[in-house]
């Protein structure tokens, strides 16, 4: 407690000196002088210094005359807040690797993680987890709840700092299993006791991933209302974002209703080809909400494509009880043919059909395989695929997943480019990453990712900002920054301004772009030439000094 007092003393102390200029210099570790402030507000930029100390943000103005340990000369560049990647995925390879360094060198300083199937609550065993992801990395599983997982990544360390939801499709497995049916009410009280517990352990909120899920609108309510009474928020992808995306838009705003809790949509999108253009009517859906009096938002990233896997292809009732009886079924012929059926027939109020919501076969790029036969398909259409091998279709699909275990990471191409921009200049949606952490060498090397897990928020600021000016750099600072932290109820990140956390990023406006494909993902962006993380230099002149500053950022709810 003392030692927060005094450095808080030497904070205003040197907000003090800074406006008296020319009566004494004022100290700080870190100076950055001669560089154009964006902070994060969505402001004009402005010509200003900023001082360092320790891990918070001491002084903003004409810092003339004051000394430090540390100058760095930001002329010609822009120093703006570091990135709070709303949506991403690095929960097992931020384990892996602390250095984070896909996620670093693009300017982010905190990501968000827990999606659906958070970190925690799972059993020993990872089964929510370890089959799917941990066996990619060799990543081992050394906790239980979300409050372990933060310890164990505590002492690991990492260069950003990391925030969860807590996941429901988590929560429910470990009640009752990966099964279809719902749960008594005894049940459902203890995915309640759980998600409870994972509030207090300092989760942001409860998140679901609703394609295909079993997950019902009611098990939902229930987990978020107990998030409500800790401050939490709701994070969704909701259950169809193609023909039936207004009712599942329908479905998350009855849940922040009736849970009485801010929404936030995830990777807003109209994934249908037959609904393209459409965007300004989901977005209509989102003002209607709000002026009833319901806090919804959403979030995006900045490609026409998502990632899912093959096996999303496979219905509901052929997913049910998990994956090795998905891979049973696929052995029978009868199974295989109403699978078929049920594929080319379109979509389902209960499943969405990423088959006949995008051009089909040839939308379908595959990124990941594990066997060794299988290796050149990384990289290839899935049409491409079906060429090579001969034969029906959908039993190349089904053999392949036979194959591969049941999991073939892939990229489906459903978005027009039209609707990107519409949603990325309203006000109610921010930026995202949905990507993972990771580096082109060694085992997070592998594979061709989707090229946002290395170039989302560059491109915005090159592409989408400085080329193509979809939005001014403002506002793209701010949609990344600041307004990602509001949605979170994170208060001392993301602005630029004295007491803040030193949290920056320093990039040449001239030069900053991403430099990762489809076809070639694995390259960093360029033009961002410093990132500072609680007021450590992470990125030092474009390269990672091996600094792990990186600290856990708890909701409102942690005890």
């Amino acid at each position: 407690m003392r030692s927060k007092l005094i450095l808080a003393g030497l904070i205003v102390l040197a907000a003090s000196l800074a406006a008296c200029a020319g009566k004494t210099s004022p100290k700080f570790d870190i100076l950055i002088t001669g560089g154009t402030v964006i902070d994060g507000t969505g402001a004009p930029r402005r010509q200003v210094d900023v001082g360092i100390i320790a891990d918070t943000i001491a002084a903003v103005g004409d810092l003339a005359g004051a000394w430090s340990g540390r100058l760095i000369n930001a002329s010609g560049r822009i120093v703006a807040p570091g990135v709070i990647d709303i949506h991403g995925h690095s929960d097992y390879s931020i384990l892996v690797d602390g250095t984070a360094q896909s996620k670093i060198r693009q300017g982010v300083t905190t990501e968000i993680i827990g999606e659906a199937l958070s970190a925690g609550p799972i059993s020993r065993a990872g089964q929510n987890f370890k089959r799917v992801e941990a066996p990619l990395w060799d990543a081992d599983i050394e906790w239980s709840t979300l409050g372990e997982y933060f310890q164990v990544l505590e002492r690991r360390g990492s260069s950003i700092n990391i925030g969860s939801f807590v996941g429901t499709m988590s929560v429910r497995r470990y009640v009752i299993g990966d099964t279809n049916r719902n749960p008594s009410d005894v049940e459902l009280d203890s995915m309640c006791v759980l998600v409870d517990a994972a509030m207090r352990q300092g989760a942001l909120g409860v998140s679901s991933a609703l394609l295909g899920s079993p997950l019902t609108t009611a098990e939902l309510i229930a987990m978020a209302r107990v998030a409500s009474r800790h401050g939490g928020i709701y994070s969704t992808h909701v259950r169809d974002e193609g023909s039936l995306i207004f009712s599942s838009l329908d479905e998350a705003f009855r849940i922040g209703r009736e849970a009485d809790l801010p929404v936030d949509v995830i990777h807003l999108k109209v994934a249908e080809r037959d609904l393209w253009g459409r965007m300004d009517s989901v977005l209509a859906r989102f003002e209607q909400a709000r002026e009833e009096g319901l806090d919804v938002t959403a979030n995006m990233y900045p490609y026409i494509a998502g990632q899912n896997n093959l096996s999303a292809l496979i219905p509901p009732e052929g997913q049910d009880g998990g994956r090795d009886k998905m891979l049973e079924r696929l052995h029978d012929p009868g199974w295989r043919r109403q699978f078929k059926e049920t594929l080319y027939a379109g979509g389902r109020p209960d499943w969405y059909n990423h088959y006949t919501s995008s051009a089909g076969w040839e939308s379908m790029l595959v990124v990941s395989t594990k066997a060794e036969k299988n290796q050149d398909l990384i990289g290839r259409r899935m049409s491409e695929v079906i060429e090579m091998r001969g034969g029906e279709p959908t039993d190349v699909l089904f053999d392949l997943l036979l194959e591969e275990g049941g999991s073939v990471p892939t990229v489906y191409f459903l978005m027009s480019e039209e609707d990107v921009r519409t949603a990325m200049v309203h006000p109610l949606v921010s930026f995202c990453s949905d990507g993972v952490a990771v580096r082109p060498e060694g085992p997070l090397g592998k594979g061709k990712p989707h090229p946002r897990w290395y170039g989302s928020f560059p491109r915005i600021l090159g592409r989408y900002a400085r080329d193509q000016k979809v939005l001014s750099l403002e506002s793209a600072v701010h949609k990344m920054t600041w307004q990602n932290a509001e949605k979170l109820g994170i208060t001392g990140r993301g602005l630029i301004k004295v007491g803040m956390a030193a949290d920056l990023m320093l990039f040449d406006p001239e030069s900053v772009l991403d430099r990762a494909t489809f076809s070639d993902p694995h390259h960093y962006p360029e033009g961002i030439e410093y990132v500072l993380v609680n007021g450590t230099v992470v990125i030092d002149k474009g390269e990672h000094t091996g600094a792990l500053p990186g600290r856990i950022i708890y909701g409102p709810g942690r005890e």
